[in-house]
């Protein structure tokens, strides 16, 4: 009966990406012991969310991408509403409005929930549209990234907005954008940048990080903080690493925010480069398996639905890889299934279980 049970449960779920996505997250919560200084509450504390986001992606895995696609312009309206009601009466936490308090549910980040919704219904929108599609279709789709992308900027949360935004390009990019808009608009975004800097409209901090890239040295103690004890984190580790929880930098507290943005460099300097490698494989494995059920995908919908999740899963960990190693600006975007955090990681979990769905409910319709 049990066995029966467990295996009902079960069916609708890809044993190579779950058993990926278990690998990362496990090697998550080893290394969160260690950036928490051993306080076991917050292991146990993300443990719990982990579980229960592994039961939601296994619900969703459940559901057929037809049923989801129900979905799409009620969570996105929800979203909008939630972003605006961010700005208007959103938690302030360091200087930025980014939060809301729900009853019940305590702080959410409404912009997480975005990063579903918006991709869905782009693919909502191109499947209604499919074999009659012309560049008003790309202008509406183009609008509905524009609203959740400005309201993002506006708490500020850049790095957050610029990864709303690339899930709804990378739909637009796959629903079949032509390239030379693609082009001009690239044109169009470093002249709004260069306008941007000229005309102040960053803000002094992000004008730091950009320029902190360039030179980690020129502020070392302040802006350069992060980027500089993060590199010295990751080069002390060597070859084979410090030893799980002999890492220095992170024991002595001089890497910030090491539980969730910084936990690669905490990773990088207790186990080194080989286990970086590792986890680089481990990440690479999960993107290609979930390109492969992309292009397998027996619909439109799931097709263009895959696709920006997988691209998004590899904008994630290529962004924060990147800002932790000295490579990119510090943005504030966790490490897929590493990071401690709630709403990121519940985020990530149904998107697996999207691309379960659209694996499964493939082969039940080719069946």
């Amino acid at each position: 009966m049990m066995q029966q049970l467990w295996a009902k449960f079960t069916d609708h779920l890809d044993p190579f990406l779950f058993a990926i996505v278990t690998a990362i997250t496990a090697l998550g919560l080893l290394v969160l012991f260690s950036a928490a200084n051993e306080a076991t509450a917050r292991v146990v504390s993300q443990s719990q969310k982990v579980a229960i986001a592994v039961v939601l992606m296994i619900g969703i895995a459940h559901l057929s991408p037809q049923f989801i696609a129900r979905f799409a312009v009620p969570l996105y309206a929800l979203g909008i509403v939630l972003l605006l009601g961010v700005a208007f009466g959103g938690e302030v936490v360091k200087g930025a409005r980014r939060w809301l308090k729900i009853p019940g549910l305590g702080n959410v980040q409404p912009s997480e929930i975005m990063k579903i919704a918006l991709p869905l219904i782009l693919a909502w929108y191109f499947e209604r549209h499919e074999g009659s599609m012309n560049w008003r279709n790309f202008a509406v789709a183009s609008a509905l990234v524009l609203v959740p992308f400005g309201l993002v900027v506006r708490q500020p949360d850049l790095g957050t907005a610029l990864l709303i935004g690339a899930c709804g390009f990378y739909v637009l990019y796959l629903a079949g954008l032509d390239w030379r808009i693609i082009v001009g608009g690239a044109l169009l975004g470093a002249l709004g940048f260069w306008a941007a800097w000229e005309f102040n409209w960053l803000h002094d901090y992000q004008k730091e990080r950009i320029l902190t890239v360039i030179d980690p040295t020129r502020d070392a103690q302040d802006a350069g903080w992060h980027t500089t004890q993060a590199a010295i984190a990751i080069g002390s580790g060597g070859l084979l690493g410090k030893g799980w929880l002999n890492g220095t930098q992170t024991h002595l507290e001089f890497l910030p925010e090491k539980h969730t943005d910084f936990i690669f460099a905490v990773y990088g300097e207790e186990f080194g480069l080989l286990g970086g490698i590792v986890l680089l494989v481990l990440y690479l494995l999960m993107i290609g398996r979930c390109f492969v059920i992309a292009a397998n995908a027996s619909t439109l919908f799931g097709r263009l639905m895959a696709g920006a999740l997988t691209l998004m899963f590899f904008t994630y960990a290529f962004v924060n890889m990147g800002m932790v190693s000295g490579m990119l600006p510090v943005v504030g975007v966790p490490l897929p299934f590493m990071s401690f955090g709630g709403t990121a990681l519940m985020t990530l979990f149904i998107a697996v279980g999207i691309l379960m769905s659209v694996q499964t409910h493939r082969k039940l319709v080719n069946s």
